[in-house]
């Protein structure tokens, strides 16, 4: 099977970009367009895919991991560049469990690990996208903490949503399909 299809070699692209980050100093030109770069990858894979029908299961796990790579890059770079206050710190903590929590729940319930797909996940998403362009903005720390405060409540109640679908068996298998 041709796992090199066009979708897929876009994902990888987000994989690149992600590396190329981290060698960018943060804030500056550089990081900006690889971050647009990789964000264009994550928005165009899925598109792509089923429009050339090449969606596949190893499609949907290579844009689960380029997900996370990327956004590991973004925040080694931000956290090693920006004072994180203690209660942010704690906040996304508290988020981080209750997505662990969600994944092993998805696994005893679904027999396979989900990622929900929710209306609320992606506005989270757009949410969480526009962080680093409002920190590199150098706003002061007040609008920043506001910023924070609205991306950690939307990701709560993301995370808590997505819970409930999985734990209520309200999740679509469209949602945990994972599909790009």
């Amino acid at each position: 099977m041709n796992r090199l299809k066009a979708a897929n070699a876009i994902t990888s692209s987000r994989i690149v970009f992600a590396l190329l980050i981290l060698f960018a100093p943060v804030f500056s030109v550089p990081f900006y367009v690889f971050y647009f770069l990789g964000a264009a990858t994550d928005m165009a894979d899925g598109i792509i895919a089923r429009k050339l029908n090449q969606e596949s299961s190893f499609g949907a796990k290579l844009d689960t991991v380029a997900d996370l790579v990327f956004v590991i890059a973004v925040l080694i770079k931000i956290v090693m560049n920006v004072i994180v206050p203690t209660w942010l710190w704690i906040w996304t903590a508290i988020i981080a469990l209750i997505k662990l929590i969600n994944l092993i729940s998805g696994f005893v319930v679904c027999r396979k690990f989900v990622a929900v797909h929710s209306i609320m996940n992606k506005i989270t998403g757009g949410i969480m996208f526009c962080l680093p362009l409002f920190i590199g903005l150098k706003l002061p720390q007040e609008v920043i903490s506001g910023i924070c405060i609205i991306a950690c409540a939307a990701a709560t109640f993301a995370a808590i949503q997505e819970g409930h679908y999985i734990r209520t068996g309200k999740v679509t298998e469209q949602q945990i399909r994972n599909e790009r």
